[in-house]
């Protein structure tokens, strides 16, 4: 599903170059669960944005299902995005005028297709069946969460990128976000690749990245 090679990403900072990511190299295979784990400032979260085509990689290539996000124009990889990747956000990211049902539909609708069903389903599968009138403000942090888990499962992406997705929950509720995507990984094949700085989390993976200082230090199954 991902084949990432010799990735680097280089930032200017006071007129020179600040090498962010170094050489980073691995393939996950569809349907996998991949941890990227390491403390603040490692990279995390940067190396997200080009395995997901929202930066151009620089250094080698990433390639994303048989795409070569290095060689796709912008409105390229924004359709690739709109078609096969799902997001899920420390913050949530939800629409605060729209109900959690609401919330849920717009990706099907913005493809045009059935969403009001699509949708009820989803909420039910993240145990919030009953919980589609209310607002996101109406919510608790577990459940806006599971609320924005719902909308990136809902056009069945073939990638599930996560980033810090219990970093504003308790433990309860951020054990409870990740079984449910550990439940939809197994369910629906969906490959999952999971960002964050907590070991225990990182342990739900097939497989840990760990990053230092924007370097892969250790790479090895959970």
């Amino acid at each position: 599903m991902i084949a990432c090679h010799a990735l680097t990403k280089t930032y200017a900072s006071g007129g020179r170059a600040l090498p962010v990511l170094k050489n980073i190299t691995f393939e996950l295979p569809a349907g996998g669960f991949l941890a990227i784990l390491g403390p603040s400032g490692s990279g995390k979260s940067t190396l997200l944005a080009p395995l997901a085509g929202l930066e151009r990689p620089d250094g080698d290539r990433v390639v994303l299902d048989g795409h070569d996000l290095g060689r796709m124009s912008e409105d390229e990889r924004a359709r690739l995005r709109a078609e096969k990747i799902g997001f899920v956000f420390q913050s949530f990211h939800l629409i605060p005028t729209l109900t959690a049902r609401e919330n849920v539909q717009v990706p099907l609708e913005l493809r045009g297709e059935p969403a009001r069903a699509r949708a009820d389903e989803l909420l039910e599968r993240v145990g919030l069946g009953e919980r589609g009138h209310h607002y996101p403000s109406q919510l608790s942090g577990g459940e806006q969460q599971r609320v924005a888990l719902a909308r990136a499962f809902s056009h069945r992406p073939r990638i599930l990128f996560a980033d810090e997705p219990t970093g504003n929950l308790d433990a309860a509720s951020g054990a409870r976000v990740i079984e449910l995507m550990s439940e939809l990984n197994r369910e629906l094949g969906t490959t999952l690749v999971l960002v964050t700085h907590d070991d225990q989390l990182a342990a739900r993976a097939h497989r840990i990245l760990r990053l230092f200082d924007g370097e892969v230090v250790a790479d090895n199954a959970a």
